[in-house]
């Protein structure tokens, strides 16, 4: 069989160059010794998964650390998932979090394109190399001949796939190989494997350690019948030329290993280190479970967003995943920046990595903790301009007012930072009782109307905003004594049913009338916030809703 004549029959490409154009072309790159070049290659579906922000900083902690570089790539062979506005997804969510790309997809680069869809013309010119070789050749079954093949292999509980006799079309002669083209029959290009599944192979992968994997014996499809590649051959001919020197990537590509080092090898190229990290898991009731992207909400990084967590408490939270040994770093060095800490794929977890979203709100808790109340208005602010309401935005037009309020919420200035925030949008709606459009309060006391309404009416008489804490506490102890609470807390715990309450209890009614709320930070500061004109106000309004 003239193969050269088959593969030019095959792949009719005009574009297709010799193979030593592409090598040329995209040249080894001139990076430091130890440089890895590394890379993030997701399918443009326009959902990014917080595993995909967990491989991401792998990748680009392993490249940057070493001098080297970190691309993207876009994997766009499957065009049915493609969505619009996809890679600006994929920017924009890792920006956000502080991920950077030296180049790649809709980047500068100089061995690009970084579209699957743009480099047809490399896969064509190998593809035909590979039928050249006797390494490849056409496959002409249809859908129900490969499900009749799936049956088969099924109903007698054989490996599937397309392999040895089920490899139909793997043996055709030049006669029938022509008679099909004549006739119009697609076809696919499959991959002529020499592989052996009875020999298996130890191979490092730099996360799990020393692993075992079986030869490949698949004839998988390397050209689909539009001529688009599949992954697993644009995958290797992509990384070869943008010489990847590492391929960090989910477990579940694990499986495809065999194919890949086959592919490599049939191809030529030297094969780059891969390294295959664990899934990230959940604890759900008793067992743990991937994170779904269906079930859980906490999987899309858009939740992250939405929800306004601060870009350096994820980063911080999923480096925690990523290393064993970074908290202890962190709890070292708490003030150093965390591009100083050095990454180590070794210190990767080789069994499942547990999200737990109460840990990573102690984590945005404490982060959150260390910013001046500047710097929580302008993150604040940013979160509620993208995604707040009208009146929450509304919060930010008094910038003073504001600042005011913060530093009273984050404890600036005391003894201890308070660390009630865990977000800007939960932070957003804790501050709400400082702004008339958005208090509406239901007032809920633990005493009868008479005594609430006289206490709250009398403490409006005598306050006065110019006392300072210590005069103001002295008037809330009259109005307690006037009504029968206990001024001294000690004499009211050696006797409490000699009082109608304590002083705290009347300072409770006091917050409520003033915020809606029994708990809050301390209650002359906020009446401070509030203003003489609208604390007498909101002590009216309680008033008059006894």
């Amino acid at each position: 069989m003239d193969l050269n004549k088959l593969a030019e029959a095959l792949i009719p490409d005009e574009n297709v160059k010799p193979l030593e154009y592409y090598e040329q072309q995209y040249p080894e790159r001139d990076l430091p010794k130890g440089a890895q070049v590394t890379r993030l290659a997701p399918s443009p579906t326009g959902f990014m998964h917080l595993g995909n922000l967990y491989v991401a900083l792998a990748n680009e902690r392993v490249a940057h650390q070493s001098g080297g570089v970190f691309y993207l790539r876009i994997e766009d062979t499957d065009e049915k998932r493609k969505v619009e506005g996809a890679v600006e997804v994929i920017h924009e969510s890792l920006k956000y979090f502080g991920v950077k790309f030296d180049e790649g997809a809709d980047l500068c680069g100089d061995y690009g394109p970084y579209y699957q869809r743009q480099r047809s013309e490399i896969y064509h010119a190998y593809a035909k190399e590979l039928i050249k070789k006797g390494m490849a050749y056409p496959c002409f079954c249809t859908e129900e001949e490969i499900e009749e093949i799936r049956t088969k292999q099924t109903e007698n509980k054989l490996l599937p796939g397309y392999y040895g006799e089920f490899a139909k079309c793997r043996n055709l002669s030049e006669e029938e190989i022509y008679a099909n083209l004549k006739a119009g029959k697609p076809y696919v290009i499959r991959l002529k494997s020499q592989g052996n599944v009875e020999i298996k192979h130890t191979f490092r992968d730099e996360i799990k350690g020393e692993i075992t994997v079986t030869e490949n014996n698949q004839d998988v499809v390397i050209l689909k019948s539009d001529g688009i590649p599949t992954y697993h051959f644009a995958h290797a001919i992509d990384d070869h030329f943008m010489r990847t020197t590492l391929v960090l990537r989910g477990e579940e590509w694990l499986s495809s290993l065999p194919i890949h080092i086959e592919l490599f090898k049939a191809l030529g190229f030297r094969l780059p280190k891969y390294a295959h990290n664990c899934s990230i898991q959940k604890q759900d009731g008793e067992t743990r479970r991937k994170l779904s992207k269906r079930k859980d909400p906490e999987a899309s990084l858009t939740f992250y967003r939405e929800q306004g967590y601060h870009k350096t408490a994820v980063r911080t939270y999923m480096m925690t995943l990523l290393n064993s040994n970074f908290e202890e770093w962190l709890l070292k060095f708490p003030d150093k920046p965390l591009d100083e800490f050095k990454y180590t794929i070794g210190k990767m977890g080789k069994s499942g990595a547990l999200f737990d979203i109460l840990k990573l709100n102690d984590v945005s808790k404490t982060m959150l903790a260390t910013l001046s109340e500047t710097e929580m208005y302008d993150f604040m602010k940013a979160w509620a301009d993208e995604f707040g309401s009208d009146k929450q935005k509304a919060y930010f037009a008094d910038k003073e007012y504001m600042l005011k309020v913060l530093a009273l919420c984050m404890g600036v200035g005391g003894k201890k930072r308070r660390k009630d925030f865990v977000c800007a949008k939960q932070a957003t709606e804790t501050v709400y009782y400082f702004f008339d459009d958005s208090f509406a309060p239901t007032y809920e006391y633990r005493f009868d109307k008479t005594t609430v309404k006289n206490i709250l009416a009398r403490f409006a008489e005598i306050y006065d905003e110019k006392d300072d804490n210590s005069a103001w506490f002295e008037k809330v102890k009259t109005v307690a004594g006037e009504y029968g609470f206990a001024t001294d807390m000690k004499a009211y715990k050696a006797d409490p049913a000699a009082f109608a309450g304590s002083v705290s209890d009347v300072a409770e009614m006091l917050r409520i009338a003033t915020t809606g709320l029994a708990n809050t930070p301390d209650l002359w500061t906020i009446m401070q916030i509030l203003g003489k004109e609208r604390t007498l106000a909101r002590l009216q309004k309680a008033i008059a809703s006894v």
